[in-house]
């Protein structure tokens, strides 16, 4: 399959974007660059390549769901201001 600067153009319009007319030449030597290298792609045989549902062929690992509290209020609490009892101290916003 080849482009040339009518395809270009009616791509362009079909997907709504300005293609400058000096700028049209540009994009056929590429986009047949593309289709070209598709072509490429075609000519490797695959017949023995078994057909993927995964890239990884396996599952993802997976925790168990806990409730837990982390067991990390000590590391937490060192980052704010201020504490007390165990639980952030924040300024009242209702009188």
């Amino acid at each position: 399959m080849s482009v040339d600067k009518a395809t270009v153009a009616r791509i362009a319009r079909l997907a709504r974007i300005n293609v400058p007319e000096d700028r049209q030449e540009e994009l056929v030597g590429e986009l047949n660059g593309i289709l070209d290298w598709i072509a490429e792609l075609d000519e490797v045989d695959t017949s023995a390549v078994e057909p993927l549902a995964s890239v990884t062929g396996h599952g993802l690992p997976r925790r168990s769901d806990e409730v837990t509290d982390g067991n990390r209020v000590d590391e937490v609490l060192a980052n704010v201001p201020e504490t007390a009892g165990g639980f952030f101290v924040v300024p009242k916003v209702v009188e």
